[in-house]
């Protein structure tokens, strides 16, 4: 009997919806990209999160900035360059506060990928339910204890819930994304039968903030930048080590075979 009456349901309630990440594009090549992305890290992120894997002279050196440069641009508490980048926030605090300690970011990207944490950092909206202590929620991860910490850059996004495709005019779709005031978000339905449609939401700025809509979008890509360097800073490094390896090993071969051809050359 049960079986028979979740038949007669509608097909579109036992849908799952899947939401396509936005593409955060990282480029560790570009350090001027990394030193904006470590400014907005110092400024809104270790006031809560640490990175305790990483040193402020390293990052002045791998970036290009000198131990002055690093002492006026990142450092804005008591901390010194050799330091760590610790949080003075005790740890009962922030269980006080947010329900959860705020975790330590040094390796984030490495554990979420660049495109989750791009998605992520742009897709709080207003949330006016009593529960949201914080007054915001996220789309890509619902419920979550953090408040939007970069709104005074973004402003206050609401989040508009879009129709299929079929349901939308194209020229009307072109222009939004031409325009590029508002986040487009392809969420892509499968419902229970196998079959799979797609909709479009959209993040509104209804509450605006201090940068332009894509000015914003362009500094979180400069603070995940920077986060995938933080995961791994060897990174820069390796790289050109790489190179030249790869070179090394292409003479080598050259080399190799010769030596092989002169050993062999009176063997029949």
């Amino acid at each position: 009997m049960l079986a028979a009456l979740l038949a007669t349901l509608p097909v579109v309630s036992m849908a799952v919806a899947e939401l396509e990440l936005l593409e955060a594009k990282p480029d560790l090549n570009d350090k001027a990209s990394l030193q904006r992305g470590a400014r907005l890290f110092v400024n809104f992120c270790v006031s809560c999160h640490s990175a305790s894997y990483m040193r402020y002279n390293r990052i002045g050196r791998d970036l290009g900035l000198s131990d002055n440069h690093v002492r006026e641009n990142l450092l804005f508490a008591g901390d010194k360059v050799v330091d760590k980048m610790d949080v003075a926030i005790p740890t009962g605090t922030a269980n006080t506060w947010f329900g959860v300690p705020p975790p330590d970011l040094s390796v984030i990207a490495r554990a979420r990928g660049a495109d989750w944490l791009y998605s992520y950092l742009v897709t709080f909206y207003k949330d006016d339910n009593p529960a949201r202590p914080f007054g915001v929620n996220n789309v890509v991860f619902p419920e979550v204890a953090m408040p939007h910490v970069l709104w005074s850059q973004q402003g206050i996004p609401e989040y508009v819930t879009g129709d299929r495709p079929e349901n939308v005019e194209s020229d009307q779709l072109h222009a939004l994304e031409a325009s590029g005031e508002d986040i487009l978000l392809h969420r892509h339905l499968v419902l229970s039968d196998g079959s799979a449609v797609e909709a479009i939401d959209r993040l509104k700025v209804v509450q605006a903030g201090i940068m332009e809509p894509g000015q914003f979008r362009k500094a979180v890509r400069d603070l995940v930048n920077f986060l995938v360097y933080l995961g791994e800073p060897a990174q820069l490094v390796r790289y050109k080590i790489g190179i030249w390896v790869l070179v090394f090993l292409a003479v080598l071969s050259v080399l190799s075979y010769s030596l092989y051809r002169e050993y062999w050359k009176d063997v029949h």
